[in-house]
């Protein structure tokens, strides 16, 4: 896996602008912060965003995928302001779920999720080699 960061351009921060890599694509859907059940134990952005982040970890481990293996997040919010007020929780959980591996990541902000406690749903491409 190699990252693309052209020279010129500043170091972006919880991201990559991009990634190259070979390998058995694994594609997760979007996941919400609901437990195995379906239910939301946090009503919280960074809560939610602490239980996606875990969805994901175990849907990778499925392929035998690790969260190192992700080239590529989408992440849609309901609330920027919430996003940005929560941005230090966000990366504690970011940091203790997945780790310090920042793949090609877009953050969008959406009217709504189909879901209606959801307050965040994070869509991930992993490439695991072979």
């Amino acid at each position: 896996m190699d990252i693309l960061q052209p020279a010129s351009w500043p170091r972006p921060r919880g991201y990559s602008n991009g990634i190259a890599a070979n390998g058995r694509q694994v594609f997760v859907s979007g996941m919400v912060g609901w437990d195995a059940p379906g239910n939301f134990e946090a009503s919280d952005l960074a809560g939610q965003v602490r239980q996606a982040l875990r969805n994901i970890v175990d849907v990778l481990a499925e392929a035998n995928a690790r969260p190192e293996h992700i080239v590529r997040m989408t992440w849609y919010i309901v609330d920027k302001a919430e996003y940005l007020a929560s941005v230090k929780e966000i990366g504690e959980a970011y940091r203790e779920i997945i780790g310090r591996h920042y793949p090609a990541m877009t953050v969008v902000q959406v009217a709504a999720l189909l879901e209606n406690k959801a307050r965040v749903e994070i869509e991930v491409t992993a490439v695991v080699p072979e």
